[in-house]
Parts: C-alpha cells; structure tokens; sequence
C-alpha cells in the first residue's frame, strides 16, 4: 500500500514475544505510513495492554511472531450506546492518556487509563488531574493499592459494574475510599453484610493494608492522595472545596522521592453498621471466631474492643489462651522474643480486660497462674479472690459476661413468705425441668429477718442424673432485711435443655432468713411479646438437703433467658 494511502483494509502488524498474549499482550501498532493509526491504537480484549512494545515500520525482537490483523478502524460502529464505548475503553489503550504501575515488586501492573472517565467518576481523579497542582505525568504509581482492586474501581468508573469476590471486596473497599466512589463503597459494604461469617467476622474488623491509615507515599515525585501522619481509622471524606482537596493531594510533599510509608492498621469502624455486625457475630459465634486464623492478626485496638464485651459467648479460661495466641503472633510481628515479659508488653491494657475472677480456682491455677504473664502479686491477689471469704477486691473485672439476648425472665415458685430458715452448711436444693431450651443466670434468694445483712453463697446447676456440675459461683449479697428476693449470679449461662432433670443448688452462710411457703409444682411464664409459655415443674430432691422442698423452703426465684 502506498504511503499516505487511505485503504481502510491495510493490516497490521505486531510483535508477539514469547509467552506473550493475555494481560501481557503487546499494544497492537498500526503502521506508521497509514493513515488510520489510532495513536498506537489496540485491538480488543487489550487488558493489561501496553506491557509490550508495539512495531511500525519494522522494529522490535529477533523472536517476534508477526501476525496481521484488521485494524481498530471504526470500533465505535459496534457499540450502540455510551455505556458499550466508555465499557470497552475500560483497560484499554485506544486513546488513553495515563498509566497506572499498580503494586509492588514483581506484582506491579501497568495500566491504561483515560483522564476524562476517571475525573468525570472521582474528585480524587479530578483534583490530581484538574486540580492547581495537576501532575502532567504519564504514567503514575501506586504501590500501596492492590491490582486486582485498582481494576475493579476502574471497571465500576468505566461501566457501572460490580465485579468484587471474598479475596477482593476489602482491597476494593480500601480502594474505593481511598479514591471517594461512595457509590462502589455500598458494594463492597452491602457483599461483607450478605458473605459475613464467625470465620471471617475479625478480618472484616481489621485489614492490613500497605498504608499509615489510609495514607500513602510520593513515589517518584508524584503524590498520591491520603491523609497526615497520626490518622485514625481508615481513608477519610474527600474534601467537597478544591483547596482542600489540593491539600490532600499534597500533604506528603515532606516524604522524599521514593519515600515509602510503613505497613498500618484500617480498621472499618468508619462503617459503623458492618462494625456492629461484626461483633454481633463474634458475640454469637465467640469460640468460632477466635480459633479462626484471621483471629491472631487483629491490632491491639480491636482485641481490646472484643475484650471489653459483656456479651461474648465463651469460658474466660479460653478467652485467655486465644489471647495468648495473638499475643505471640503479635511478638513475632514486632521480632520480640516469646517470652513471658513481651507477651505482657505487647498485651497492655488489654490484659486488664480478661476476666480472671470469673474462672474457676482450677482453670486458672493451671492456666494462667502458670503462664508467667501475671506478676506474682496479681497471681497472690487473684488466689485470694478464690478461696477466701469475704472476698478480697482485684483489679480484674468479676463482671459476668452473658451472650444472651433479649429480655431477662425470672419466675418465682412461692405464694408466701414466711421468717426463720436456718443454715447449718448444708444445701438447699429443688429439681425442676422445662418444657423448652432456656439460660439460666442466676437465682433470686431471700435475705435476712435481722435487718441488713451480708451472706456468702455458693450456687449449683447440677445435671441431676449424671450429677455433673453444669454452672456454679462462689459469692454473696447483701440483703436489706425486707422479704425480698436478692439476686446472685452465675459467671456464665447455664443451658438447661427441654424435658432434662437439673438440681438447683445454694449453700448460705449467714443469719437466720426468711422463706418461702405455699409452693407451686408447676410455674408458667408466658412472654409478653410473643405469648410463648415456658413452663418449670419442680419436685423433691432428696440427698443432702438443708429442707427445701416444693412446699416451702430457699431458691424461690429463678432468672433465665428464653
């Protein structure tokens, strides 16, 4: 064909090296003599396009293969709305006008891009591109944004399409805030709502990402949008006024050439209702949880968050160890040694948020007496605590947890009361059963007929025909000298299940108290809300017995959760 000749069916030609096609594909180039170059235009399906030099006029490597195609005449023809021609520009380099070197190391990808599309889609894009300070660069890195989410956010700004899965949705809603695409941020929210489970609930809580909250560095003098040092959270809102907007562009103009932020925690309390899911999950589903792998990788601040539950489902003594676990991971993130001393450093003010007080005197003397992560006096302290009565304070929390929810339930078994129960040492017991899976958390008690008065107490949930102890505490209460009932608690629910013989136990210490009489064989609770009835059946239980019986006795009172 002649130079300058006009002959729409002329070919192409390009180099393919080895290996070559896919994502590394070289750019299609059109021949220089011909005058329907499309500025080096690319054939369809130029994903990853540009990687490889395109051939005019004959250069290019010894080993290419030449093949010879139509060229990208006319593609427009083809696509019959706006939608399909910004869609197939996606990924693309038919008239791109940037490139993004995406990641890092042997990860990094180039790729093309579109100026307009992407400012018209995001202020970021629009102020780095529009902006007072606009780079005139060609080709921009982001080593702090992951490929595969760089290509999802370009393929929501390109086409209105979603295209986000498990091991992408955090790097893309990473990415989409970091950017300001609200739009795709409801995405990636509303897939981690719908796909959120006790095995991923602590990863959605906290995500490593290579940033210092969100922020990134100036690579190759190039700024890229973030925010100041000492941030907290993850990507902030994008500023509405283009000031502040070349602000953030801008603020990193400390950082030198090649300057490259450390590794830093997001974590997406930002989203608040996805947080409060998380944690609802992990409060139902708390053993699950921990003992997933994304458990040991949290920070220190969402450990603390968890800890601070009242609400988490599980044993204090296996809180601990999973506690332990990520103090190790964490040792080993900071290169400590796992020693006794750095796992208590790295801890901090998480540790006086585990629960001693609430184990047994057995979990925790084999435990974490023995772990070398309490002092000596806290250990002494925590001893004291378990065998001695009155109770010594410790500066742990002896509040229960309880997973449960909805409304606390209690009925009472008496119709009178009468004075002068006495206490010599001995229990006072009554089997029941229930007609439907119940928690039961504690029992009401009566008090003195002396006037105010404290009690020691020591309460059972005994599984009557293996005659296994299901839940009990050691504590007491206070009691005002009136015939009231006064409340003491179990560290944890206990499961009574449906059609079960369980013995419910208390052994007081202290004066003389009042009683109750006229019992009831069966007691029916029905719920407010949603007429269920729950009904207990109680009977005598015979052994080691203080006295109580159906008729009149102690226990008058038991609390449960439906």
């Amino acid at each position: 064909m002649a130079a300058g000749g006009n002959n729409l069916s002329a070919c192409n030609r390009v180099n393919i090296p080895n290996g070559g096609g896919g994502s590394g594909s070289p750019s299609l180039g059109t021949n220089s003599s011909s005058p329907s170059s499309l500025s080096g235009g690319v054939g369809p399906g130029g994903a990853g396009a540009g990687a490889g030099a395109g051939v005019g006029g004959g250069g290019g490597s010894a080993a290419a293969v030449v093949i010879y195609r139509e060229p990208m005449y006319n593609w427009q023809a083809t696509k019959t709305t706006v939608k399909e021609r910004f869609a197939f520009l996606f990924n693309n380099e038919i008239l791109s006008d940037v490139h993004f070197l995406v990641g890092k190391g042997m990860g990094t990808q180039r790729i093309p891009a579109h100026r307009f599309v992407l400012a018209v889609g995001s202020a970021v894009f629009d102020a780095m591109f529009n902006g007072g300070m606009a780079t005139t660069s060609t080709e921009i890195e982001l080593p702090d944004v992951e490929p595969a989410a760089f290509l999802a956010l370009l393929k929501f700004l390109y086409s209105d399409e979603v295209q986000i899965g498990p091991e992408t949705v955090m790097t893309t809603l990473y990415t989409a805030k970091k950017y300001a695409v609200p739009a795709l941020e409801a995405h990636c929210v509303e897939f981690l709502k719908k796909n959120l489970r006790a095995d991923n609930a602590f990863m959605l809580l906290t995500q490593r990402h290579r940033a210092m909250c969100g922020n990134t560095s100036v690579m190759s003098g190039e700024a890229v949008v973030g925010q100041p040092s000492g941030c907290q959270g993850s990507v902030s809102v994008w500023p509405r006024n283009r000031e502040d907007q070349e602000k953030a562009l801008n603020w990193d103009e400390e950082f030198k050439e090649g300057d490259q932020v450390g590794e830093g925690e997001a974590r997406l309390f930002d989203e608040p209702q996805l947080a409060s899911l998380c944690l609802e999950n992990i409060d139902k589903n708390t053993s699950d949880a921990i003992n997933a792998e994304g458990f040991t990788d949290i920070d220190l601040d969402t450990l603390m968050a968890v800890l601070e539950r009242d609400t988490l489902g599980i044993r204090e003594i296996r809180l601990f160890n999973a506690v332990v676990r990520w103090a190790e991971a964490e040792c080993q993130r900071q290169q400590l040694q796992l020693t006794p001393e750095n796992k208590r450093k790295v801890l901090g003010k998480a540790l006086s948020l585990i629960r001693f007080p609430l184990m047994t005197i057995e979990e925790f003397a084999a435990g974490p007496a023995q772990s070398g992560i309490l002092t000596d006096r806290e250990v002494v302290s925590l001893f004291l605590h378990f065998t001695v009565n009155p109770k010594p304070r410790v500066e742990f929390i002896d509040r229960p947890r309880c997973c449960l929810r909805g409304k606390e339930c209690s009925i009472n078994r008496f119709q009178q009361v009468e004075s002068r129960w006495g206490y010599s040492g001995t229990s006072d017991r009554i089997r029941f059963t229930v007609n439907r899976r119940i928690f039961v958390v504690g029992f009401g008690l009566y008090g003195s007929i002396h006037g105010p008065t404290d009690y020691q107490v020591n309460i059972q949930i005994i599984h009557t025909d293996s005659n296994t102890i299901l839940g009990q505490n050691d504590t007491g209460f206070s009691c005002d000298g009136s015939s009231n009932t006064f409340r003491v608690m179990f560290k944890e629910p206990v499961e009574i299940l449906p059609n079960v013989n369980y013995t419910a136990c208390a052994t007081l210490k202290g004066p003389d108290s009042h009683y109750g009489t006229k019992g009831l064989r069966k007691v029916i609770h029905e719920s407010p809300t949603t007429g269920t009835k729950t009904v207990f059946t109680f009977c005598y239980a015979a052994g080691n017995n203080n006295g109580t019986s159906v008729e009149d006795g102690q226990v008058p009172e038991i609390i449960f959760y439906t």
